[in-house]
């Protein structure tokens, strides 16, 4: 039988995670967004998915679940806090899940310049600072047509939302229930 989402072992540990983040206040995107992401991912099929902002490893392991569902794809992810990458890496081993996903500890900002792409998907979702930098930093190794996906990207500090430019680029907004 081969690991899918609706594997009860993936879903415990995609719960615990999910816990873990209400309870401890860990940024995380939260059912309504992963499913979103989920469904942009499978629609765009990526070989190469780039995840910025591990975290515990809630997005990254729906992302990683989508790559298996798909029977292809990679999950390059990474985390400054290395608390928090060594237990992402337990929740991807214990969800049947790590051998997908290669996580890097560490600036992200400095080390996407020497990780080789080319990348299919990036996904933004660490300190809003560091996302342009990011992108910046890991441009030249997006294939063409890639998807750049950012999380919480049209807030401003005072938490309003901007208009987007739609007429420069795509923009869809997904609201959340969540507190954070």
């Amino acid at each position: 039988m081969s690991l899918s989402s609706h594997d009860p072992i993936w879903q415990e540990v995609v719960q615990a995670v999910d816990a873990r983040c209400r309870q401890e206040k860990i940024p995380m995107l939260g059912p309504q967004k992963v499913t979103r992401l989920v469904e942009l991912v499978k629609e765009s099929k990526p070989n190469v998915v780039v995840e910025v902002g591990t975290a515990i490893g809630y997005s990254g392991l729906w992302i990683a679940m989508a790559l298996r569902e798909l029977g292809q794809g990679r999950l390059l992810t990474f985390e400054m806090d290395p608390a928090r990458v060594a237990e992402a890496r337990r929740n991807f081993e214990r969800a049947g899940i790590s051998d997908l996903v290669t996580q890097y500890q560490g600036d992200a900002r400095e080390l996407l310049r020497e990780v080789r792409g080319p990348f299919d998907l990036l996904f933004l979702d660490g300190g809003f600072t560091n996302y342009y930098p990011c992108f910046l930093a890991c441009r030249q190794q997006l294939r063409d047509g890639a998807l750049l996906v950012a999380d919480n990207a049209l807030l401003l500090l005072d938490g309003s939302k901007p208009a987007p430019a739609r007429d420069a680029f795509p923009v869809e907004l997904a609201g959340s229930a969540l507190n954070w």
